[in-house]
């Protein structure tokens, strides 16, 4: 189906930038390529995020460019920009990063890693490697380090192609949380979605708020409530424990058993109950935006930690 983001009517929705704003956080989206692309800027300028993108930078602070974006150190130097002029003013601050040289067809400025630019994903996974690390080693010496969380996730994977009719093991994507003065290393094995990231961010802050969000905090998730959701553009995947209930156009429906050791997936018979619980997810969340369920509600919010 169509993005939210693309959607008409898509404004005023409960959001992640609408909680934080509530409690007087700067909130702002900060992307490197112009944000028309996806209708991304109308969707977080009505959805609780003031907007940075190219158009916002000037000629001296954009070194390396292509058909993207700026370069993901320009993106990330930006940043530190805006997020200095927060902390100056004595204000919190709430800040969604969208890079892009990990894209086709990945260039990016050379001297930095050991593969050349335009080599290929391997060498754009690499350079976006060494921009975080820079960015983190940059904000390691700012007075504001030591109160910030840093979130490090992929907004969707590089391919899904494959025999299976949704291959499970090309969804793997990465979810790191960074805030060495409050969280001790550790890894979670818990099954969750990017929907799940929200609810997670917000569960370690301590923030107390009547949740619309379809997610959960995946520290507070028991085993039996532990799902997935995976997808194209034609059918919609549901995981749970070990299998996947996969809905497709015609009302077809049919799953697997996962091995995910392996990365195999076996067919298998049609659990009742994951079938069940499949549709009502999907079909629920179509019925909560058509019919303004999931709007922001200030008088929902205590506004509190």
């Amino acid at each position: 189906g169509r993005s939210i983001v693309k959607r008409p009517h898509n404004e005023n929705l409960f959001s992640i930038g609408q909680i934080f704003r509530a409690r007087g956080y700067d909130t702002r989206f900060t992307y490197g390529g112009y944000g028309y692309f996806d209708n991304m800027n109308y969707f977080f300028e009505h959805n609780g995020f003031e907007i940075t993108d190219r158009t916002d930078m000037e000629d001296e602070e954009i070194r390396f460019a292509n058909i993207w974006g700026v370069s993901d150190e320009d993106l990330f130097d930006r940043v530190l920009k805006d997020v200095d002029a927060s902390y100056r003013q004595g204000r919190k601050f709430f800040n969604f990063i969208m890079t892009t040289s990990n894209h086709r067809p990945f260039t990016y400025p050379e001297g930095r890693i050991d593969i050349p630019s335009h080599s290929g994903r391997e060498g754009g996974v690499k350079y976006t490697d060494y921009a975080i690390g820079r960015f983190i080693e940059q904000a390691r010496q700012k007075p504001w380090f030591n109160d910030t969380v840093f979130v490090i996730v992929a907004d969707h994977c590089a391919s899904s192609a494959g025999e299976a009719e949704l291959q499970f093991n090309k969804y793997l994507i990465p979810f790191l949380i960074y805030s060495p003065g409050h969280i001790p290393p550790g890894t979670v094995t818990t099954l969750a979605s990017q929907i799940d990231v929200a609810p997670t961010l917000l569960g370690l802050l301590n923030f107390h708020y009547q949740s619309k969000f379809y997610g959960r905090d995946i520290f507070h998730t028991r085993p039996d409530q532990q799902r997935a959701f995976i997808g194209n553009y034609q059918k919609l995947g549901y995981m749970k424990d070990d299998r996947l209930t996969i809905l497709s156009p015609r009302q077809e429906v049919s799953a697997y058993r996962l091995d995910f050791a392996a990365s195999h997936a076996e067919p298998a018979p049609v659990n009742d109950s994951d079938l069940e619980e499949a549709i009502t997810y999907y079909q629920s969340a179509g019925i909560a935006f058509k019919n303004h369920l999931n709007r922001w509600d200030e008088s929902g919010d205590d506004g509190g930690q």
